[in-house]
């Protein structure tokens, strides 16, 4: 090959290789642009759930929390009974019946 051929296909390499290098340039100032979107957009939410949860007292929301799955056992417990009592009058309906 000549030196002219060589310095050519140098070039056309280099070539090749900034234009991939351009391209990755770009990609990367995409993600950054999406990321740094991202990144105010959860900042603007979380400073909007510390602002609802401003002046709240958290001891008292995890008493009442606390209190709220209290009932809920409570509840459970009470339906569980009555559940049990359907069931054994309805035993004895079917006895009475046959």
């Amino acid at each position: 090959m000549t030196e002219t051929a060589l310095m050519q296909t140098d070039l056309d390499r280099l070539s090749e290789r900034v234009e991939r290098a351009a391209q990755l340039v770009q990609k990367l100032r995409d993600e950054a642009q999406r990321a740094t979107q991202e990144r105010d957009e959860l900042s603007q939410r979380t400073a909007d759930l510390e602002q609802k949860l401003q002046g709240q007292d958290v001891a008292a929301l995890l008493q009442e929390l606390g209190t709220l799955r209290r009932e809920q056992k409570d509840w459970q417990s009470e339906r569980r009974d009555v559940a049990s009592r359907v069931e054994s009058m309805l035993k004895k309906l079917e006895k009475l019946e046959a």
